[in-house]
């Protein structure tokens, strides 16, 4: 990473929502079109085991833009306030600041250290938001459309059975993230060439409702697609809280998403075929963005990540969207490239987490990381000299009651490389999973007398970590008082 210290990269991070690990062909998954988040597979560095620090939107997003822990944010829910970041660092120090899509900040347009935002928010808001209206309701408007959403969808006679999955009916370029990656483009071809610039890239896809155009979507309706099956057993094994939370979100529509207890086959197939069709439409984008980088010059000196705020069940497990701790929900994508700032080509194993773009983000930018932040960084992964980067022992991912959780306080994951244990404040019952011979999470050990130990080392472990996050974010506070 010798190259950083002479040339301040661009630096463009582009984030989906809700898009889970296996979607993307070159990490392995060959149901999937994805050439262009494939070129940066192949031609960057991929860390396979990137873990989400909560289970939704707002705190998975405001730790990956501060650096610390929800609990150390205060940002646990969607909608708490969340006002600072990294992004501010950025400014101070000379880049271009700009953010096209969403960032799911409280406010929606809090300036977070941006020069300007250009927001686009989730596709189907209801309560939070809902009257915010944002740069896509205003190209809608301006084309006489009425955006596809949950009052309209509601009135469709299969509302209840489609699981979220719908067809994009309006024009193609008005869909959200098609909407994103043309405003993104059209900012590059029209604003005059600053360096370095920092572009964030927010997609709300492939987040509900799961809505492809046409064209993506025949690619995949008729596709075999691996759907994990779920048995009896392992959904009576499961904690209370997460009964209550199946039980909740068959009876609330969320996202224009109406839960089934007990979907066909085919109602599952129909809903992640929907969804990977959403993953594919953004692919093309990323490659239409690239594309116009190297056009306007910007390419030779940026690097690019990619990534998601957290994954999707999708009835795995059986369960839709986040909120649970299973590997589909805290496992996401992490993908950095460069034609000239990184050494490309390698697949990392080790444990990292999300927020850990943070200091690596800085630290491309030639800042030093503050001894408050929480987050590692990932630079020495992405030289000649990998062996250099320490990988995590263990990561955590949190999650607070919420309007959607409604059955626990707080819940909280740790894992390691073999074990995964998930505690539930003032609860007798847990997870525990041996991911070595259990990968897919089916086997809940919480109660094997075999496994105490286990579980009573992961607990101490729980208890360690989060003292050692108060002593360590202190200074932090202390300045921000």
């Amino acid at each position: 990473m010798t190259a950083l210290k002479s040339s301040r990269p661009n630096i463009i991070l582009i984030i989906t929502d809700q898009q889970r690990y296996d979607t993307i062909a070159a990490l392995g998954f060959d149901y999937m079109t994805t050439p262009n988040l494939d070129r940066l597979v192949n031609e960057g560095v991929s860390f396979d085991q990137c873990h989400v620090t909560a289970a939704s939107c707002a705190p998975s997003r405001a730790s990956l833009f501060t650096g610390m822990y929800p609990h150390s944010t205060g940002v646990l829910k969607n909608a708490d306030a969340w006002k600072r970041s990294w992004v501010e660092d950025l400014n101070k120090s000379g880049y271009h600041c700009v953010n096209i899509g969403k960032m799911h900040t409280w406010p929606f347009t809090t300036p977070m250290g941006f020069h300007e935002r250009h927001v686009v928010e989730n596709k189907d808001r209801f309560l939070e938001g809902r009257y915010y209206f944002d740069e896509w309701d205003k190209a809608l408007q301006s084309r006489g459309l009425v955006k596809q959403q949950r009052e309209l969808y509601r009135e469709y006679d299969d509302y209840k059975k489609s699981m979220g999955a719908f067809e994009w009916e309006l024009p193609d370029d008005m869909h959200s993230d098609i909407f994103v990656g043309d405003r993104t483009c059209w900012w590059l071809e029209n604003y005059p060439k600053a360096e370095p610039l920092f572009l964030q890239i927010g997609f709300p896809g492939p987040h509900p409702p799961y809505d492809p155009t046409k064209r993506f979507l025949d690619e995949y309706i008729d596709k075999e697609l691996p759907l994990l099956p779920v048995s009896q057993e392992e959904l009576d094994s499961q904690p209370p809280a997460y009964k209550e939370l199946r039980r909740h979100n068959a009876e609330v529509d969320h996202d224009s998403v109406v839960h089934l207890l007990e979907p066909t086959e085919a109602q599952r197939h129909r809903q992640r075929a929907h969804y990977l069709a959403n993953v594919s439409m953004i692919d093309e984008q990323v490659g239409n963005i690239m594309d116009t980088l190297e056009k306007q010059g910007y390419l030779e000196n940026s690097v690019i990540m990619f990534t998601s705020d957290h994954g999707d069940c999708m009835t795995d497990h059986g369960h839709i969207q986040k909120w649970t701790m299973y590997e589909q929900v805290t496992r996401v994508p992490l993908l950095v490239w460069s034609s000239k700032h990184i050494t490309g080509g390698k697949r990392i194993e080790g444990l990292c987490q999300l927020m850990d773009i943070g200091p690596t983000v800085l630290e491309m930018a030639g800042l030093e990381k503050p001894d408050w932040m929480e987050a590692h960084s990932l630079l020495p992964a992405l030289g000649s000299a990998s062996e250099k980067w320490t990988p995590r022992e263990y990561v955590f991912a949190e999650q607070v009651k919420d309007g959607n959780l409604t059955g626990a306080e707080f819940v909280t994951m740790v894992r390691g490389v073999r074990w995964k244990l998930v505690h539930f404040l003032d609860e007798p019952f847990g997870q525990l999973f041996d991911l070595d011979q259990d990968p897919h999470e089916n086997t809940n050990l919480w109660d094997d007398p075999q496994r105490a130990e286990t579980k009573r080392h992961l607990l101490d472990v729980l208890r360690e970590w989060r003292i050692r996050s108060a002593i360590q974010t202190q200074d932090y506070f202390a300045a921000n008082r």
